[in-house]
Formats: C-alpha cells, structure tokens, sequence
C-alpha cells in the first residue's frame, strides 16, 4: 500500500471505524484513542497490508483494539451478571431509538460488537466472521440471541410508544 492509498483509506474508513467503536464503549475519546492506534498499526504495517485488504484489516485491529482496552479496565460483563429486574423494559417511551441504545448497551460485547457490524454498518456474516475471529455459525448464533434479547427487552411496540 502506498501513503496515498493510506490517505485514502483514511478519509474512506475512519467515520464508520469510529461510529462502530463509540456505539459499543460510549466513550468518544477512547473510541477516537481505538481509531487512532488502529490507524497507526496500519502505518506500520503499510507494507504489508494491501490496499484492497485495508477496510478488513482495519476493522479488525479496531475491534481487537477496543477488545484489549475493555480487558484492562476490567468491564466486561455478561448476562449472567446483571439482575434480572434489569433484563426487562417496563416504561413507557416514545423515543425508540433512546429504548434501543439501551437495550444494545445491555448485550455482552460480542453479541453488540456483531449486531452493531451487520445491522448498523451492514457487514456480511463472512465479513464479520473474519473481523472478529469468530466462526461464520458463531456470529449467526451471536446475532441471533441478541436480537432475540432485544426484542424481550423492548416487548411489543405498544409499550414502547
């Protein structure tokens, strides 16, 4: 890859990169450190990543990033861990998009990390297979089970508006 290819990617790549890791830690600054450090690795790795590869390589560095950074400050949690009484949506809003950030925020991080990549960037379950390491059934029964949770917590529309 040349810098001008670089250049490229990072006028191409950076805004969805960024939007994708801000919706699973919530933290702009870290999500920008995540962009940051990605696009740096790519730097250091121009030689080797080939341009057409770049989109690919670098949602899966930023994902790895972002994954090593939830492990140091020790975040993660999982279903199992939250209280039930928390699982369940029970008021009354209007504003669906605020129920479903709720709701995503409540997933564990692989279950948000590959809904968010085909639903919201429109990744195919190859695509997101190769991002995040996971095999192609894994990331089925990932995003399955999410939807699945998401659409207990948010219950039927009428409760939503």
């Amino acid at each position: 890859m040349t810098a001008a290819e670089y250049n490229v990617c990072v006028e191409k790549f950076a805004d969805g990169m960024y939007r994708f890791i801000l919706k699973n830690i919530r933290d702009e600054g870290k999500a920008k450190d995540v962009v940051q450090d990605t696009y740096e690795k790519l730097w250091l790795k121009i030689d080797t990543v080939a341009y057409e590869k770049a989109k690919s390589y670098l949602f899966t560095a930023a994902y790895h990033t972002m994954i090593d950074m939830i492990r140091k400050e020790k975040r993660l949690t999982g279903l199992d861990d939250i209280p039930s009484s928390e699982l369940l949506y029970t008021d009354h809003y209007n504003d669906l998009n605020k129920v479903l950030h709720e709701a995503l925020n409540k997933l564990p991080l692989v279950q948000k990390s590959v809904i968010l990549l085909r639903d919201y960037e429109g990744y195919s379950y190859d695509e997101i297979a190769e991002i995040t390491g996971l095999s192609e059934s894994q990331v089925k029964v990932y995003i399955f089970r999410g939807r699945m949770f998401l659409k207990e917590y948010i219950g039927s529309m009428e409760n939503v508006l």
